[in-house]
C-alpha cells in the first residue's frame, strides 16, 4: 500500500467513525466530518498533508500524490 491509499483509507474510516459516533452519541460529531473533508480539500491544493507525512515516517512507499 502507498501513502496515496493509505491516506484515502485513513480519511474514510474517520468519516464512517464520524458518521457512527454522531449516530450513537451527539451531532457534533459531524465536526469531525467536516474537519478531515477540510483537511483533503486543502492537501489537493496544497500538497500539504499531515497524515502522508506520518504514512512515510512509518514506511509506507511514496504514490503519485504525495511525494
Amino acid at each position: 500500500m502507498n501513502i496515496d491509499r493509505a491516506v484515502m483509507a485513513f480519511a474514510g474510516v474517520m468519516i464512517l467513525a464520524s458518521a457512527a459516533l454522531s449516530y450513537f452519541f451527539s451531532p457534533l460529531w459531524l465536526l469531525l466530518t467536516a474537519f478531515v473533508g477540510v483537511n483533503l480539500l486543502q492537501a489537493a491544493f496544497t500538497g500539504f498533508c499531515p497524515a502522508a507525512m506520518l504514512f512515510g515516517k512509518l514506511g509506507f512507499k511514496s504514490g503519485c500524490a504525495f511525494k
